[in-house]
């Protein structure tokens, strides 16, 4: 009885400890309103035409852009390790006849410029010519801490969106177009996460930055390359550890339990003493 006691005791201070987890996630503040009106103040008004001009944007911001049909779009935002992102766009089509259908497509390219696969989302979609607009979206694989060299896995860093027309009559060229961009990301927990991590995330001038030229930078440099608000995270630390240690306890408990069952209360009584 006194084991049980002691396994009860130790599952119910286990579950607390787990509940205080909780209620410390959940007991985070959230962002304020004036807060929220001050990002969507300063969402980016317009995007790239390239890789290297690409318009840096945080997750959970909008960014709008007027631009022309036929028209590459690029923004970038960073993505760490553990998180899956969402990638959301529509495309508001002239109210000008237009010739025909129009083919719009969402390409998402990581820190190496290469194009990620999307788990499910509309990525390419047609807009019949009487749309008014075109909705896409692309989720992305969860980032990974690190991958083998083979591998296509998506690391944490900067994170390309390119929107732009892949089909469409050629007298629509140059028609004017408003492009909307909602990028989202969430944290998959302990259970995506792996052991080790890369040196430095994978952002734009990582390769040939040196400590010298970091410090004479400007900070509109370093926004321009993005970083999540609570910085990179280190890789290693994840709630996994949590879930190891309780069930390493739970088991050597539940190894103790069996212990105390299994060897019975000593000397059997029918034996005659001294037998």
């Amino acid at each position: 009885m006194r084991t049980l006691r002691t396994l009860m005791t130790a599952v119910v201070a286990s579950a607390g400890l787990l509940g205080l987890a909780g209620t410390a996630v959940a007991d985070s503040p959230s962002p304020s309103t004036s807060a929220s009106a001050d990002a969507e103040a300063a969402a980016p008004t317009e995007a790239g035409t390239s890789f290297r001009t690409a318009t840096a944007v945080k997750p959970d911001q909008r960014a709008t852009a007027s631009a022309s049909t036929g028209d590459y779009l690029y923004w970038v935002l960073p993505v760490d390790a553990g998180q899956r992102a969402t990638v959301e766009a529509k495309v508001t089509l002239p109210q000008a006849a237009r010739h025909g259908a129009a083919t719009w497509q969402l390409d998402v390219y990581d820190g190496l410029r290469r194009r990620q696969s999307c788990m499910y989302g509309a990525q390419t979609r047609k807009a019949a010519p009487d749309a008014g607009s075109v909705e896409l979206s692309c989720t992305l694989r969860t980032v990974r801490a690190w991958a083998e060299p083979w591998a296509n896995d998506p690391l944490p860093g900067s994170y390309y969106v390119r929107l732009t027309v892949v089909d469409l009559p050629k007298d629509d060229l140059g028609l004017p177009v408003r492009a909307e961009i909602d990028a989202t990301t969430a944290d998959m927990g302990g259970a995506h996460a792996v052991d080790g991590s890369l040196a430095a995330p994978l952002v734009p001038g990582a390769a040939t930055a040196t400590p010298q030229a970091e410090e004479s930078s400007a900070s509109g440099a370093a926004a321009a390359l993005g970083e999540p608000d609570g910085g990179w995270s280190s890789g290693w630390w994840s709630d996994r550890w949590i879930w190891t240690a309780v069930g390493g306890v739970l088991a050597a408990l539940a190894g103790i339990a069996g212990y105390r069952f299994t060897r019975g209360s000593g000397r059997p009584s029918h034996l005659p003493p001294g037998a």
